[in-house]
C-alpha cells in the first residue's frame, strides 16, 4: 500500500499558514478547524510544519503566552516528508524514528497533502481487516473433497 492509497481516500483538503502569520491566528486555526497540524507555505515552498508539539513547546518556552510570536519562530523548519509513491511500511518506519505525528506528502516541489500517523494506522488496519475478512471466507468456502490432511501444512 503506498501513501497515494490514503490521499485518494482522505480528499485534497489543505491547511497552510505562512511563517510571518503571527503564531496566536495559527493556533487559533488549528482549533477552529479541529486540526493537529498546518504546513508552512513561504512563496508556494514547503518552508517548515507547525504542530500542536511545536506550539506547546514554544508556549512553554515563552512562559506560558504566545504574545507577538510569529509561525517561523515555532515550526519545524526541516520536517520529514514523503511522496505519493512511498511504501506505507517505510511511512511508518520514518514516523517511528522521527516520532512525527505528521508528514507533508510532496510531488516535486507541489504539496500534495499531507498524512498523519492516525491516517497510517488506520490504513493498516483496514488492510489488515479486509485481508482477514477474505481468509476467512476463503476458509468457509473451502472446496469439498480439499480437506486438509492431519499434519499437512496451509
Amino acid at each position: 500500500m503506498k501513501v497515494s492509497d490514503i490521499l485518494r481516500v482522505k480528499g485534497n483538503t489543505l491547511y497552510t499558514v505562512t511563517p510571518d502569520e503571527p503564531l496566536s491566528h495559527a493556533i487559533s486555526a488549528m482549533a477552529e478547524k479541529d486540526i493537529g497540524s498546518l504546513v508552512v507555505m513561504d512563496h508556494g515552498e514547503l518552508t517548515g510544519m507547525l504542530t500542536f508539539r511545536e506550539v506547546i513547546l514554544c508556549i512553554v518556552k515563552n512562559g506560558g503566552v504566545v504574545g507577538s510570536t510569529l509561525v517561523r519562530t515555532a515550526m519545524d523548519d526541516h520536517p520529514l516528508t514523503c511522496t505519493s509513491e512511498t511504501e506505507l511500511d517505510e511511512v511508518r518506519r520514518m514516523m517511528l524514528e522521527r516520532h512525527a505525528r505528521y508528514m507533508p506528502v510532496m510531488d516535486r516541489r507541489m504539496l500534495m497533502g499531507v498524512i498523519s500517523f492516525y491516517d497510517v494506522a488506520k490504513a493498516v488496519v483496514d488492510s489488515q481487516n479486509f485481508e482477514n475478512r477474505m481468509l476467512k471466507a476463503y476458509i468457509r468456502d473451502w472446496p469439498a473433497g480439499e480437506e486438509q490432511q492431519p499434519g499437512a501444512q496451509l
